[in-house]
């Protein structure tokens, strides 16, 4: 994105990330759940959070529908907000794994360039990009929160999955089936994950 403004200059600090992850004794990550509304990525990612801290772990979970209370309030569902969306969150994403903080993130982020340029502002091997795989037909049939509904019913415009596309993850680090798998399969993936490439204990 351009810089608006000239007259700012980044400041850097005594305090590095590796000064911080010392501190924490853990390293710095994102986990990013991608994946229709529906699909499981909250539930999945809250488990996973539950399961790092009672680990010991400092974590934090960004989920989106909370991000839009506050931080993103002030945007739509537009491809040109979603973009705006994540964007945002990629940037917030990125100041928590630099403080050492284990961030997970749970965003549709339909859009591959999306989540390919959030990838980009993390260290290499810091980045998860977990796709939360379920169909549209099993997410519909869930409509946890009858958001399918009124959009096939027209009352929700750009509705990822009906009538705005989502792009499916061509390499991400993690797949989760949620149609096949139980909530504990999918927790236990990512958990065993992080460990064999040694990012948790």
């Amino acid at each position: 994105m351009q810089q608006k403004s000239p007259n700012v200059k980044w400041q850097h600090t005594k305090i590095k990330r590796e000064d911080r992850e010392k501190v924490l004794n853990q390293k710095g990550l994102v986990l990013w759940f991608t994946g229709l509304s529906g699909s499981g990525k909250s539930t999945i990612a809250n488990e996973v959070e539950y399961v790092l801290n009672s680990m010991g772990y400092a974590t934090y979970l960004l989920d989106g529908d909370n991000i839009r209370h506050g931080l993103n309030s002030d945007l739509g569902f537009s491809k040109e907000d979603r973009k705006e969306n994540i964007r945002r969150i990629s940037e917030v994403a990125k100041l928590f794994q630099d403080a050492g903080i284990i961030t997970l993130v749970t965003f549709i982020s339909p859009f591959r360039e999306d989540r390919n340029n959030a990838r980009k502002l993390i260290p290499e091997g810091r980045f998860i990009e977990i796709y939360v795989k379920c169909s549209l037909e099993a997410c519909e049939k869930r409509d946890v929160k009858g958001l399918y509904k009124k959009a096939r019913e027209g009352l929700i415009k750009d509705f990822t999955g009906i009538s705005s596309p989502y792009e499916e993850p061509e390499n991400p680090e993690l797949i989760l089936n949620t149609e096949k798998e139980t909530i504990k399969e999918s927790v236990d993936k990512v958990i065993n994950y992080l460990k064999d490439k040694k990012l948790i204990r």
